[in-house]
């Protein structure tokens, strides 16, 4: 049985970091592609980041490119994503994800955690 389990999330101030964590059980994440999605109130879940499993490769949505990064620690079977110089407009679930490949769209994943909440206000 496949499990994905986030953790790391809490609230911060604006400015501060945060760092998410993706344990799984059940597959390994250097083999498949696992990815990092958010959802705010009200809002649609959107991609954020992703990290391919045959080379490593990693992707971002544009608008995130230089304040998070994603990385894997294959002995850990973990993924993370460091979160730097977090905005309020950051404030939402975070949910990782595992498929086949890395992809935008979340019919693209086959496995989903259960999110972690990340508040960022003053």
């Amino acid at each position: 049985q496949v499990q994905l389990v986030e953790s790391g999330g809490g609230l911060v101030q604006p400015g501060e970091s945060l760092r998410l964590s993706c344990a799984a059980s059940g597959i390994g994440l250097d083999y498949v592609a696992t990815g990092w999605f958010r959802q705010a109130p009200g809002r649609e879940r959107e991609g954020v980041s992703c990290i391919s499993g045959s080379n490593g490769n990693t992707y971002y949505a544009d608008s995130l490119k230089g304040r998070f990064t994603i990385s894997r620690d294959n002995a850990k079977n973990t993924v993370y994503l460091q979160m730097n110089s977090l905005r309020p407009g950051d404030t939402a679930v975070y949910y990782c994800a595992a498929g086949d490949q890395c992809s935008p769209a979340l019919s693209g994943y086959d496995y989903w955690g259960q999110g972690t909440q990340v508040t960022v206000s003053s």
